[in-house]
């Protein structure tokens, strides 16, 4: 075990563990056989605790380490991911979340096949599950392993992830969404409190000092807005790329969306989304700042990922640390958690019970907590792929670059333009799917890469746009969906007008567009003031 790890941060530590496990198996108990209960928690989440659950499970392996160590080598520019993502989250919750929580869907995938057809929401759901899998799962071991490796190096990277397949799985898999999202506020609010723990150990120890001194001497460091040929997040990559990036995680992406579908009403759905905005601003000075600093007090790290877990194992007194591993240990919990429910719902509702009819809902969730388990056995597996890869942002970013623009542009042009229709929005995933196989395959295989030298982040839109394009030309020149059928699934300015009668009378710190406004211009303040 680490040297410097006391009886008193042990204690903390094994109790923290301890603790959520019996706290996740009490709700286990409540309502497991019901799908709306396991799935959904109900539909019947406040805002607040929707909004510490999605900050919870929104932290996870590419936010704590991944954006840490990018943080460390090439400054604040990786929360441009952030800061962006905050303002899809207002337009998402304005414009997206009432139709999805109006539908009553359990999956996004569900979305797409009332909007269109079964076809979209088949490629979609297996997408999703093959991402969840490979890309969050397994990077959410990796990363808990990695700190954890610290603390007790005798063990593995490999039993150290089974390790926490097991906690993991002990509180999430019996008792659903339900039980995942009760032990995320907690785990929130322990997230919030470790952090800001290290922060202010960190500007101790002539972080404040370094902070200032690169301010003042108009480091790139502290700069958000970069030139065209920065390695970390060119001008334009962050106003074309990061967009469409930060939709998907939050807009379509089922781990994090299902938490907003278990509201009670479209009214708190929307509140909690921002809530969980003004939260991840918080990350600028709570996980990058301090990794900033990072770079003064360890210079000569070996492996960028591990400054974070560094700094907690250095700077922390003994009492404080178990404290603070035990709050990175929730954030990658959390993210695990909510992978868990998510692709069991997924391959439960997308699959299982298209293909087996009639099916008790006591059936749907014993399959659904044996997809966890086999989800589960999977990372595991996939885990030693990853460290060949020099980063987990690397991972992750590499991988939703393919992924994301084909989905993202089905979404926005099926929800703003009716013409859009089922043949268009299918043919347009497929088309994304062969082009960015070919790429990976001529880029693996052939040694080619496609716009060569070009940053990730400018690739996205040419993504998108060939997606967009296939979509529209093969609706355009197919025969348009009947008009009753999807009308319930576009925007038009009636919605927007019936909403803004609904607000007359409702105080101002009641209204969402209000919070709305305030986000839009605090995320303004942070861009102008880091120019």
């Amino acid at each position: 075990m680490m040297d410097n790890l006391g009886l008193i941060d042990t204690i903390i530590l094994i109790g923290y563990f301890i603790f959520i496990v019996l706290f996740g198996i009490r709700y286990s108990k409540k309502g497991s056989t019901s799908t709306n209960n396991y799935f959904l928690a109900g539909r019947k989440m406040t805002w607040s605790v929707i909004g510490f659950s999605l900050f919870a499970a929104s932290i996870s392996s590419t936010t704590l380490i991944g954006k840490s160590g990018d943080a460390y080598s090439t400054g604040i520019a990786v929360f441009n991911y952030d800061l962006i993502s905050v303002l899809v989250m207002v337009f998402f919750a304005l414009f997206f979340l009432p139709f999805y929580i109006k539908s009553g869907i359990f999956t996004i995938p569900e979305f797409l096949e009332k909007r269109f057809d079964a076809r979209s929401r088949y490629y979609f759901s297996f997408i999703t599950l093959m991402g969840s899998t490979f890309l969050d799962a397994a990077g959410a071991l990796y990363a808990a392993s990695l700190l954890m490796k610290l603390v007790f190096p005798a063990f593995s990277i490999i039993e150290l992830c089974i390790i926490f397949a097991i906690i993991v799985a002990v509180y999430t898999i019996p008792g659903g969404l339900s039980s995942a999202i009760r032990v995320d506020l907690i785990q929130g609010i322990i997230l919030l409190i470790g952090t800001f723990v290290l922060t202010f150990l960190a500007m101790q120890n002539e972080g404040f000092q370094y902070i200032k001194d690169l301010l003042q001497s108009d480091d790139i460091m502290m700069k958000l807005i970069r030139p065209m040929d920065d390695s970390s997040v060119p001008w334009l990559g962050m106003i074309v790329g990061i967009p469409i990036l930060g939709f998907y995680f939050w807009g379509n992406n089922q781990v994090l969306v299902q938490r907003v579908l278990t509201a009670k009403s479209v009214d708190h759905g929307r509140k909690g989304v921002l809530m969980v905005g003004f939260l991840t601003v918080l990350i600028l000075f709570v996980i990058i700042f301090p990794a900033v600093i990072g770079r003064k007090l360890f210079p000569e790290l070996e492996k960028n990922d591990m400054i974070y877990p560094k700094m907690i194992i250095t700077l922390m007194p003994e009492g404080v640390l178990g404290l603070m591993l035990a709050a990175m240990i929730a954030a990658l919990t959390s993210s695990l958690s909510a992978l868990l429910n998510s692709v069991a719902t997924l391959f439960t509702m997308d699959f299982y019970v298209k293909f087996k009819k009639n099916t008790s809902q006591k059936s749907q969730v014993i399959v659904g907590k044996i997809v966890s388990v086999i989800v589960l056995i999977l990372a595991v597996i996939w885990v030693p792929f990853l460290s060949k890869f020099d980063s987990l942002l690397k991972y992750y970013q590499e991988m939703l670059t393919y992924i994301a623009p084909p989905v993202v542009a089905v979404f926005f042009l099926g929800v703003f333009w009716k013409r859009i229709n089922r043949h268009g929005a299918f043919w347009g995933l497929i088309a994304g799917f062969l082009m960015a196989a070919l790429t990976i395959i001529l880029k693996t295989v052939f040694g080619y890469e496609l716009l060569e030298g070009m940053h990730f982040l400018l690739k996205v839109p040419y993504y998108f746009i060939f997606s967009a394009f296939i979509i529209i030309v093969v609706s355009l020149f197919s025969t348009p969906d009947e008009e009753e059928k999807i009308k319930e699934f576009i925007w038009t300015k009636e919605i927007y007008k019936k909403e803004t009668e609904e607000l007359i009378g409702v105080p101002f710190y009641k209204n969402f567009r209000f919070w709305s406004l305030v986000l839009v211009i605090f995320c303004g303040f942070v861009l102008f003031l880091y120019q």
